[in-house]
């Protein structure tokens, strides 16, 4: 252990508590709406995190760059599972969980291309796209646990069906033209597509067409066209 450890170890709990705050704001009942930055403070911790991990000695070191993305989903996974359940059920606030989740997203999707330019060891185990420093399920090149890669797949896999839920139960019964519900699914081809790579690259895009198909049916099921009166006048 480095001598830098402790102060890292005390640094790194006190971001993760900092993040906690924000995850429970709502138990202090201040009525103030802090608890959404809890997707943008976790990239925080997680950061340090993985800074950590390029420090020669650090009791960091042998964890690796898909263990940090598994802890960053699990962690959105579990503010996704709290809106859900607690303040999507009162306030029906869909629009500003998925803003916030993007939001924090965006944020880490900036430091990808930052931070490893910053630490070149951060280089290491991740595969570079455009300007970002990202890891890659099925790299060639690197041999990932395999436990730790399918719970990055199922990690990440459950924060996008968070995401959609509270949009279906948000919009069920609604009055949507049938434009409006294709420019809905074409929204989420990119999330789509990022799972399709992280389970079977080889028809990443055929799978993205079939999700995106799937959902196209499940709106046109939940939603009406508001023509449904004036189909019976007709018939009159």
């Amino acid at each position: 252990m480095s001598e830098s450890d402790p102060t890292s170890i005390v640094l790194l709990i006190s971001f993760f508590i900092i993040f906690g705050l924000f995850l429970f704001f709502d138990l202090f009942k201040r009525n103030e709406r802090y608890s959404y930055f809890a997707y943008i403070i976790v990239v925080l911790p997680i950061n340090y995190l993985w800074y950590l991990t390029s420090i020669s000695g650090s009791v960091f070191e042998n964890v690796d760059v898909l263990m940090v993305y598994l802890v960053l989903f699990i962690l959105l996974d579990v503010c996704l599972l709290r809106d859900l359940f607690f303040i999507y059920g009162k306030t029906k606030e869909f629009d500003d969980i998925v803003l916030f989740l993007l939001l924090g997203l965006l944020v880490q999707l900036i430091i990808t291309a930052i931070l490893p330019v910053s630490v070149p060891a951060l280089q290491a185990d991740t595969e570079k796209l455009m300007f970002f420093w990202i890891p890659n399920v099925h790299s060639q090149v690197v041999t990932w646990n395999s436990t730790v890669r399918t719970a990055f797949q199922l990690s990440a896999t459950v924060m996008i069906v968070l995401a959609i839920v509270p949009m279906i139960l948000d919009i069920k019964d609604e009055e949507l033209p049938l434009p409006a519900l294709v420019i809905i699914t074409l929204v989420f081809i990119l999330p789509f597509l990022f799972l399709s790579f992280i389970w079977l690259p080889s028809a990443a895009g055929v799978l993205t067409f079939l999700m995106c198909l799937i959902l196209f049916i499940v709106l046109l099921l939940i939603t009406q066209s508001g023509q449904e009166g004036a189909g019976k006048i007709f018939k009159k």
